[in-house]
C-alpha cells in the first residue's frame, strides 16, 4: 500500500479534490434547484443529464486522447468543467442546468477516463489491486467531505458554485505536475450486448436495475431531502451516509463473495437494500430511519456493482472479460439515465417517499430475477470463480478494465500455482 501512495499520491490527491467539486455540485444543485421553484420532474431531467453526458463520453473519450493526447484531453475537459460550475447560479433555468450537467458528465467522465489511465500505469500486477481499493476509498470519501461543505454560509448564493470551480481547478496541479511519460492508450474492443446477455443474463438485468438505484442516491437524494422538509444539516448527513454505507461495506461482502455462490449472495443484498427502502417508505417520518435506510441502501447498493461484474466474469473466458466491461458499463449508464426521470416524474406525482418506492421495487425485482437466475443453471465451483475487484458505479471504462484486468491476473495466477501443486503431489508421495 504504501508503494502505490509514494507513486500515486499526487494522482490521488487530485483525484480527491476532484470529487469533492463533482459531489458538492450535485447535492447544491438539488437543494438550490428546489428552492429556485424547479419541480421534481425538472430537477429529475437536470439530474439524469450528467449520466447522459457521462455514458456518450465513456465511447467518445478514448478517440479523443488519441488524437491528442492524455495531458490536452486533461486540461480542456477541466477548463470546462470550472467554466460550467460558475455558470450554474448566473443562468437558473431548468433547461440551462440540464445542458450543464450534460456537459459536466462528459467532462468529468473523460477527466476519470484520462486519470485512471494513469494510474493503471503506475501500477504494477502486484499492487494494481491496491490501487483500485485506494482509488475507490478516495472516490468515495470525498464525496462524503463534500457534503459538509453544503454547510458553509453562502449569502451571496455564490459561494458555493465557486467553491468545487476552485477545487476542480486546484486538482490539476498535482496531477499534471508530477505525472511521468503519459501512458499510451488502449481500449479493449467491446463484447456484443447479446453475447453478452447470453453469458450472464443476471449480469446485465442487475446492472440496468442498479444504474437506477446509484443514479436516484447520486443525483436525486438532495432533492428528496428538500422536498421532505429536512434542512441542510439533515440533508447533508442524509447524501452522505448512501456513501459512508458504501464505504465501510464494500470490503466485507468483497471478502465474502470469493467464498460463497455470488447469486446467493447478490439476492441478500439486493433484498436487504430493498427492505432497507421500504423501511424508509413506511417510517420516512423519523430520521432516525432515514439515516439508516439510506446507510444499508447505500452499503448494499455500491458493492452490488461489483458483485455483478464479478458474477458475470465467472461465465465469462479469461480472454473475454476485458471485452465485457464497456458492454456492462453502458448497460449500467442507460439505467441511470432513466432512473432519475421515472423518479422525479413520480415524487411531483405522488409525494417525496416515492423515491425510496422505486428503489425499494428495483431492489426488490433484481432479488427475484437473482432467485429466478438460480433455478436456471448450476454455480459454479467458488474456488473456480473469478475475483472480486472493489469499484464504484461512478468509474470510467477505463478503471472497469483496470477491474477486469486485475481479475485476469489474479485467476491466471491461481491457476498457475495449482498447475504447480499438481505437478509436486506425484514427487512428495
Amino acid at each position: 500500500m504504501f508503494m502505490v501512495l509514494k507513486s500515486s499520491w499526487a494522482l490521488l490527491l487530485g483525484i480527491g479534490m476532484l470529487m469533492l467539486g463533482n459531489g458538492l455540485q450535485g447535492s447544491l444543485l438539488g437543494v438550490r434547484g428546489s428552492a429556485a421553484g424547479f419541480s421534481a420532474f425538472e430537477m429529475s431531467i437536470v439530474m439524469s443529464a450528467y449520466f447522459l453526458g457521462f455514458l456518450f463520453a465513456s465511447r467518445v473519450t478514448p478517440g479523443m486522447i488519441r488524437r491528442v493526447g492524455h495531458v490536452r484531453v486533461f486540461a480542456a475537459l477541466g477548463s470546462l468543467i470550472s467554466a460550467v460550475l460558475i455558470l450554474y447560479p448566473a443562468v437558473q433555468h431548468p433547461i440551462a442546468w440540464a445542458l450543464g450537467r450534460v456537459l459536466i458528465g462528459f467532462c468529468f467522465c473523460g477527466v476519470y477516463v484520462t486519470a485512471e489511465s494513469w494510474l493503471n500505469h503506475s501500477a504494477t500486477n502486484e499492487t494494481r489491486g491496491q490501487a483500485l481499493s485506494l482509488y475507490m476509498i478516495v472516490q468515495t470519501g470525498g464525496i462524503i467531505l463534500a457534503q459538509a461543505l453544503l454547510l458553509v454560509p453562502d449569502k451571496s448564493g455564490f459561494l458555493l458554485f465557486v467553491i468545487p470551480s476552485v477545487l476542480v481547478s486546484i486538482s490539476f496541479a498535482p496531477i499534471l505536475l508530477s505525472i511521468s511519460p503519459t501512458p499510451a492508450f488502449e481500449t479493449t474492443k467491446p463484447m456484443r450486448l447479446k453475447q453478452l446477455f447470453l453469458s450472464s443474463p443476471l449480469g446485465c438485468v442487475g446492472m440496468f436495475l442498479l444504474g437506477g438505484v446509484f443514479s436516484a442516491q447520486f443525483g436525486m437524494s438532495a432533492v428528496f431531502g428538500t422536498m421532505a422538509g429536512l434542512n441542510l444539516a439533515e440533508i447533508s448527513l442524509f447524501v452522505s451516509m448512501f456513501y459512508i454505507g458504501a464505504l465501510l461495506l464494500q470490503y466485507p461482502l468483497g471478502w465474502i463473495s470469493d467464498r460463497m455462490d455470488r447469486r446467493r449472495l447478490i439476492t441478500l443484498v439486493a433484498g436487504a437494500g430493498g427492505l432497507a427502502a421500504v423501511a424508509a417508505l413506511l417510517f420516512g417520518q423519523f430520521y432516525a430511519v432515514l439515516l439508516a435506510s439510506a446507510f444499508v441502501i447505500g452499503g448494499m447498493s455500491n458493492p452490488l456493482y461489483s458483485l455483478l461484474i464479478a458474477h458475470t466474469n465467472d461465465f465469462l473466458e479469461v480472454e473475454d472479460m476485458a471485452a465485457a466491461s464497456a458492454g456492462l458499463l453502458f448497460i449500467n449508464g442507460t439505467g441511470a439515465i432513466t432512473g432519475p426521470l421515472i423518479i422525479g416524474w413520480m415524487m411531483q406525482a405522488t409525494a417525496p417517499s416515492a423515491f425510496f418506492g422505486l428503489i425499494a421495487f428495483l431492489m426488490l425485482s433484481l432479488t427475484g430475477y437473482a432467485l429466478y437466475r438460480a433455478t436456471q443453471r448450476a454455480a459454479p465451483a467458488v474456488d473456480e470463480t473469478a475475483s472480486y475487484a472493489p469499484i464504484l458505479a461512478s468509474a470510467s471504462p477505463v478503471a472497469l478494465e483496470v477491474a477486469q484486468e486485475y481479475a485476469i491476473e489474479t485467476a491466471q495466477e491461481a491457476e498457475s500455482d495449482e498447475n504447480a501443486e499438481s505437478r509436486h503431489k506425484p514427487a512428495a508421495e
